[in-house]
């Protein structure tokens, strides 16, 4: 079976097979959210689902990968990125600034990863305790169908990797305002030797994606690997395809974020033109990357459709001067982003 290399081949088959998976994960984890006891976790639980759909729908198109195990490999995205936002919320939104908290909340993303790994009280440095097994079943779903892939042990080590980058990032981001960019800055510090030339929000934004271990974990739903193919995987997808990917997501939450006060790695470039050719730089470099690929026009694809996915977001068109700026992103893609711009466009709003 192919995967699609068309933007309307893709879209076809995003609409016919991907969604109608994803929603019907979705559904599952939602009426789960619905019995957590505690009101706080609840909330979060279902707030995460409702608002952030939209992130499953982009990670499950790496599905279409796993040709005829696609509704394995989607049944793990949902649930794998489900755990990341609601994660991403309890941080974001919980009057916890502990680092110890956001530790033990985030090795579940870790757990999710290995499977035999027996789940732990995550949320033992909290007062919310009892989400009735929720994230623990959602840890448990994920280690389910990595169990059943052929190539699972072979790209462990490298998924493992790219999920501490992106726990401690969510670490370090979510402490005090006066101690997270120090403790970026510190962390970059530690990583710079093994990265090509950004600065440290770059790198931390790099490390915010899931897109790496959704990729490798459809590959290896098709057969054992050699170490060279996860490598190449590995080096595909980090860092430039994964920074493309958070840096458009803190571009359109530029406004929310100055009114949360919360970090935003857009607002370290010194100024809008040296924002706007530093993601050019990222966006060319993913390009790039791609190139080295197995199905390396679908990865291309995805990489535009990506783009074209943040840039079709309402949070875009209510701000005059972020949208001048997003039409320079669009143009940035060529006509497969405005493909995909116009008919993400349409749907956000049907």
């Amino acid at each position: 079976m192919k995967v699609p290399t068309k933007p309307w081949t893709l879209l076809y088959k995003i609409y016919k097979d991907v969604h109608p998976d994803v929603y019907q994960y979705l559904d599952k984890w939602k009426e789960k959210a619905k019995s957590i006891p505690n009101e706080e976790l609840r909330q979060q639980a279902l707030a995460s689902i409702n608002d952030k759909a939209f992130h499953c729908e982009g990670g499950a198109v790496y599905g279409l990968l796993a040709r005829k195990e696609r509704k394995k490999v989607i049944r793990f995205i949902v649930a794998y990125q489900t755990i990341s936002d609601y994660l991403d919320n309890l941080c974001d939104r919980s009057t916890s600034i502990d680092q110890e908290d956001f530790r033990a909340l985030h090795l579940s993303m870790l757990h999710a990863l290995t499977p035999g790994e027996k789940p732990e009280n995550y949320y033992r440095h909290r007062n919310d305790q009892d989400d009735e097994g929720y994230l623990v079943s959602l840890v448990m779903e994920c280690q389910d169908v990595l169990n059943e892939l052929p190539g699972y042990k072979d790209v462990k080590d490298a998924m493992l990797q790219l999920a501490n980058y992106y726990c401690n990032l969510q670490v370090f981001k979510h402490v005090e305002n006066d101690k997270r960019v120090e403790l970026l800055e510190n962390w970059f510090e530690q990583h710079k030797h093994e990265l090509p030339e950004m600065t440290w929000y770059e790198f931390s934004a790099c490390s915010g994606s899931t897109l790496g271990i959704f990729c490798m974990v459809a590959y290896a739903s098709n057969g054992k690997m050699e170490k060279e193919q996860v490598t190449l995987l590995k080096n595909g997808y980090f860092p430039w395809v994964q920074g493309l990917h958070i840096l458009l997501d803190y571009f359109i939450d530029q406004e929310e974020d100055r009114e949360a006060n919360d970090l935003n790695f857009i607002f370290y470039y010194d100024n809008e033109e040296m924002m706007v050719q530093r993601i050019r730089h990222i966006k060319e470099k993913a390009d790039e990357s791609i190139r080295s690929l197995p199905d390396w026009q679908f990865h291309k694809l995805i990489n535009r459709g990506l783009i074209a996915i943040y840039l079709a977001d309402r949070k875009v068109h209510e701000d005059k001067k972020i949208k001048h700026t997003a039409k320079r992103f669009i143009s940035f893609g060529g006509l497969p982003t405005l493909f995909f711009y116009l008919n993400s466009w349409v749907f956000r709003r049907a």
